[in-house]
């Protein structure tokens, strides 16, 4: 996926300033999209050359003039066109896995930062859950395009609790080994 796709998702959502759009991605996008605040707005740029995104420019006293963007017709159709296409499965590359196929060399190592990691998947999905209860408690009610942001959080709150299965499960299985 182009950070182009993510931006028109957050910007169809809702119109936006660069910082707006920087702090909505760590607050929703950035647990399965992560893009940093120098992209952002790198992207920005090039999709309003593009004639994706609208700018209006917002002066205000005593502060820059705010810039605003919002998702053209054109912006509209290349999100519609991207949605339709198919998307390759993600690769996986994770530092930690390549950690414990060599783990023989230092099981200590491993297991501790199996643990460490373990905590920090706990965390996340409590994040989640805390998400889930508040602005989700009800979910059959939420307005459609609500919806599908509620199946986006159940995604991540699967894949935290089946993360910290197979973690219990290996932590279990080096314990095993001694």
């Amino acid at each position: 996926m182009a950070l182009a796709h993510a931006l028109l998702a957050a910007l169809h959502q809702e119109p936006g300033t660069g910082y707006e759009l920087t702090r909505r991605f760590e607050l929703s996008m950035g647990n399965f999209w992560q893009a940093s605040h120098q992209q952002i707005y790198r992207e920005l740029g090039r999709m309003a050359q593009q004639g994706w995104l609208e700018l209006q420019l917002q002066p205000q006293q005593g502060k820059p003039t705010r810039k605003v963007y919002s998702v053209t017709t054109e912006g509209l159709a290349a999100l519609r066109d991207w949605l339709q296409q198919p998307q390759p499965p993600a690769v996986l590359r994770d530092d930690l896995l390549v950690k414990l196929y060599a783990g023989a060399e230092n099981p200590a190592a491993v297991q501790a930062e199996l643990l460490r990691h373990r905590a920090l998947h706990a965390d996340k999905l409590a994040t989640y859950q805390a998400l889930a209860a508040g602005c989700f408690a009800c979910p059959q009610d939420l307005p459609r395009a609500e919806q599908f942001i509620y199946l986006t959080l159940r995604a991540g709150l699967s894949y935290e609790r089946q993360w910290l299965a197979w973690c219990d499960e290996t932590l279990s299985a080096l314990q095993e080994l001694g």
